[in-house]
């Protein structure tokens, strides 16, 4: 699985830089996704920013203690930036108008302006010549774009963020950008559409992960669905899929074929 793949690798390749990556969950919780991703380019040394939006930092900490890696220690040497929404969003309220705030746009009456939000993006990414430690290639991982919505900011204006965060981070300094969104599977949730849709045709690599059709199980927590787009190859060749099902452990997650779980076994 690319997973299983991209632990065995160790780090990014040239060949998985300048991607944007979809994180997708459908009725079941794909945030072990979110983990997986943030370890991982931290163990890489890269560079990286989390919008955390859904979650404190002391959550991702914990978590990614399990994982092998200290975010509070990633913050100090300068590699992690962190936005942190819940805290973020009440602080906003109480600056003046005229200081500058990544979510302003919870003050605005049109809550559609997402630039100061990319602003903090790119002043957290941007590279520097200076003593500072060199880090690997720059990456942002928002967690979840889903929650924008929620706080009454349109699809199409989620869908510029990520597009200036692509145009910027991936195209121009050869980045990595990771997005996770929920699928509600609500065809009147037409802004759900609208965005997953959208973040669906600029991805490179979508997983998707889904809650089982027959329910809870003890043994088998979901299945993961993977697909590779390669948009400037034929068609018969462009996008290549696999799924896989999948049990979280306490520190890691195990991935097996359809069936093919070791308690079925």
């Amino acid at each position: 699985a690319t997973l299983v793949r991209v632990q065995r690798g160790g780090s990014p390749s040239a060949q998985t830089e300048g991607k944007l990556t979809l994180l997708c969950d459908a009725k079941t919780d794909g945030s072990f996704l979110v983990h997986h991703f943030l370890s991982f380019y931290l163990k890489a040394n890269c560079k990286v920013c989390l919008v955390a939006l859904i979650q404190s930092f002391s959550h991702y900490n914990i978590v990614g203690q399990k994982l092998g890696v200290s975010l509070t220690a990633a913050r100090e040497r300068g590699q992690l930036v962190v936005l942190e929404g819940l805290k973020s969003g009440v602080d906003v309220f109480f600056r003046p108008r005229e200081e500058p705030h990544p979510l302003q746009f919870l003050r605005e009456a049109n809550a559609g302006d997402l630039q100061p939000l990319y602003a903090f993006v790119r002043d957290a990414l941007q590279p520097v010549d200076s003593g500072e430690a060199a880090w690997r290639c720059p990456v942002l991982l928002v967690d979840d774009l889903s929650v924008l919505l929620s706080l009454g900011v349109g699809p199409v204006a989620v869908l510029d963020f990520v597009h200036y965060c692509r145009a910027t981070v991936c195209q121009e300094w050869k980045g990595n950008v990771v997005c996770l969104v929920h699928d509600s599977g609500d065809t009147e949730d037409e802004e759900s559409d609208v965005l997953l849709n959208g973040l669906s045709h600029q991805s490179h690599l979508i997983l998707r992960a889904e809650g089982l059709a027959t329910g809870f199980c003890k043994d088998v927590h979901g299945q993961l669905r993977i697909l590779w787009r390669r948009p400037l190859q034929p068609t018969t060749h462009r996008d290549r899929s696999l799924t896989y099902q999948y049990k979280i452990q306490d520190k890691s997650v195990s991935f097996f074929a359809k069936g093919m779980s070791p308690a079925v076994l």
